[in-house]
């Protein structure tokens, strides 16, 4: 096959096969969408097999009812024409072979005018093994070859005055290239004293054959009138059963999109989907009022949280100026007395700083909190937060690592919210490392950049997980805490990275650690897709040897290794 050939022919077979698999994956769509279609097509299979089976059932009785009572006729005229002749060869005397002769003539054309004889053909031949000088006499030679075997005749033989019985096919005398079914049946007769006759009758069964096909006829044709019949039944029915339920599931899918006035056509009425339909529209009216009452009491505690936090700022300005002016005099104060206002102090200072995460709260609650995005490269932001931690992760004995892309990280955010975040994710690692190391791990690509910050501590169960950004919550609140923290610098790192058209995500295994990743897109207000660093890489998954890995640290250049985790405890750390 010529080159050129052989690619049309490899282009056509490609093309045939995509159709095939496209065709496939929309009927299997379809298939899976569509409870109708299952319905319908289910009946119709249960259908089909039991049409099937009562069609072979009802066609083998009928054939075998008309052939049975076919055969058994033959059976009783074959036998009344064999007593007739023979009869006949006893009442007549014949004494040459010229007057049997004349009597085999005789004998088979009065079988041909006989009344009632349905036979088409008869033979009267020489019994097998014997030897005379009168002639076979038949009524259609051409066919004597075709229907009588050696085997029919030895059988016949062998019967002893019985009647044997055979199915044979012979064609049509007017048309030989037709062969139609048909039986013989032999018998033998004593023609003389001295000479035995075998005799045989041939019968056609083309009436029965052609009786059958009508019969299967109108069985297919009322098997595919009952298959459709069944079809527009178990349609009509699956309809009238399925449009209500996807009436429901568009007004439940229309109630999922805060649509709550969406109700069920379809209330009135006393059957099955009537009542169907107004519990429904009961359960979105409860749904609705509820929401509603959730959203009024939402609004009122977000106002009161605003209220109250604008409200305590004036008197905590003043509690701040009078514990600063005390603070400043502890020289001249008792020990006892200097370390009350010290503490005093800094209790304010984390009362200011609950203060200001819930009306950062309260901002984004009731969406005016504002975005002021300008071109910055994340890696500067990065290492200036890493070297603000560095007095605590000196104080907790924990080395903080980084490591940064050759490439440029930069992008469009509000470098103050992104600070807020990146700070809260290192302290939080910091504090929960257990004097092991942070890693903090800078990655670009053309869509995104992203910081992914993990630590070897404590880590989180799955659930821990599923809650960390929730507000106010803390996986262990009996863990003391030298930093303090209202429980709410996750909930605020979450929705500034939401703000940024952003992801914050969270993983972490118990006993092995925690990984955050944040990630941004490089364009103010663009979808971030597939971020450009894993969450929890499979080096730190446990069991794993991390190896060494190069890592710029925040104090100099110098690069260092993060040493072998995979039995965390039995390895010595530096402290940075």
């Amino acid at each position: 096959m010529p080159s050129g050939l052989a690619t049309r022919a490899r282009r056509v077979v490609a093309r045939v096969r995509v159709v095939t698999v496209r065709a496939t994956r929309r009927a299997v769509a379809q298939w899976r969408s569509s409870l109708q279609l299952r319905v319908v097509a289910t009946a119709l299979a249960i259908g089909l097999a039991a049409i099937v089976v009562l069609g072979l059932y009802l066609s083998t009785s009928v054939r075998d009812g008309i052939y049975d009572q076919r055969l058994r006729a033959i059976d009783r005229e074959a036998a009344s024409l064999t007593q007739r002749v023979a009869g006949d060869f006893a009442a007549t005397s014949t004494t040459s072979d010229g007057e049997l002769q004349t009597l085999l003539f005789d004998t088979i054309e009065t079988l041909g005018v006989t009344s009632g004889s349905t036979a088409e053909g008869y033979f009267l031949l020489h019994e097998l093994g014997t030897t005379s000088n009168v002639n076979d006499t038949v009524s259609r030679p051409d066919l004597r070859d075709v229907v009588i075997s050696d085997a029919l005749r030895e059988a016949n033989v062998a019967s002893e005055g019985g009647q044997v019985l055979q199915a044979v096919g012979f064609p049509l005398q007017n048309d030989r290239d037709v062969v139609v079914p048909g039986v013989i049946v032999g018998s033998t007769v004593q023609a003389s004293p001295d000479a035995s006759y075998e005799i045989y009758y041939l019968y056609s069964l083309q009436p029965e054959r052609e009786t059958l096909a009508f019969v299967h006829r109108v069985l297919l044709a009322g098997g595919f009138g009952m298959l459709a019949l069944l079809g527009v039944v178990t349609w009509t029915m699956a309809r009238q059963t399925v449009t209500p339920v996807t009436r429901a599931a568009i007004v439940a899918e229309r109630l999922a999109e805060g649509h709550l006035s969406e109700r069920m056509p379809g209330a009135r009425g006393a059957d099955e989907m009537a009542s169907l339909a107004r519990s429904f529209n009961e359960m979105a009216e409860s749904l609705q009022d509820q929401i509603r009452r959730m959203e009024e009491l939402s609004a009122m505690q977000r106002r009161f949280v605003s209220d109250v936090s604008h409200e305590l700022r004036t008197p905590l300005t003043t509690i701040r100026m009078a514990s600063e002016i005390i603070h400043e005099s502890r020289d001249q104060m008792d020990e006892d007395t200097a370390r009350s206002a010290e503490l005093l102090l800094g209790q304010i200072d984390r009362f200011e700083s609950l203060l200001s995460d819930l009306l950062e709260i309260s901002r984004f609650d009731a969406g005016a909190a504002v975005l002021d995005a300008e071109r910055r490269d994340l890696r500067d932001l990065v290492m200036s937060v890493v070297e603000q931690a560095a007095p605590l992760a000196d104080s907790k004995d924990v080395r903080v690592s980084v490591r940064l892309p050759d490439a440029d990280a930069a992008a469009d955010f509000d470098p103050r919210r992104i600070e807020r975040i990146l700070r809260n994710l290192v302290v939080n690692a910091i504090e929960h490392a257990e004097e092991r190391p942070v890693e903090v791990t800078v990655a670009e690509d053309d869509r995104a950049v992203a910081v992914v910050v993990r630590d070897y501590g404590v880590g989180m169960t799955k659930q821990e997980v599923e809650h960390v950004f929730d507000r106010f919550w803390r996986a262990d609140p009996a863990r003391a805490r030298t930093t303090g923290g209202s429980g709410l610098g996750l909930a605020i790192a979450l929705e500034d990275a939401h703000l940024h058209a952003g992801r914050l995500d969270a993983w972490g295994r118990p006993g092995q650690g925690a990984s955050f990743r944040l990630t941004l897109p490089r364009s103010a207000g663009v979808q971030v897709g597939e971020p450009p660093i894993t969450l929890a890489p499979a080096s730190h998954e446990p069991g794993v040897r991390t190896g060494e890995i190069p890592v710029v640290h925040p104090h100099g250049p110098t690069p260092t290794a993060i040493p072998d985790l995979s039995e965390p405890g039995e390895h010595p750390l530096e402290v940075s």
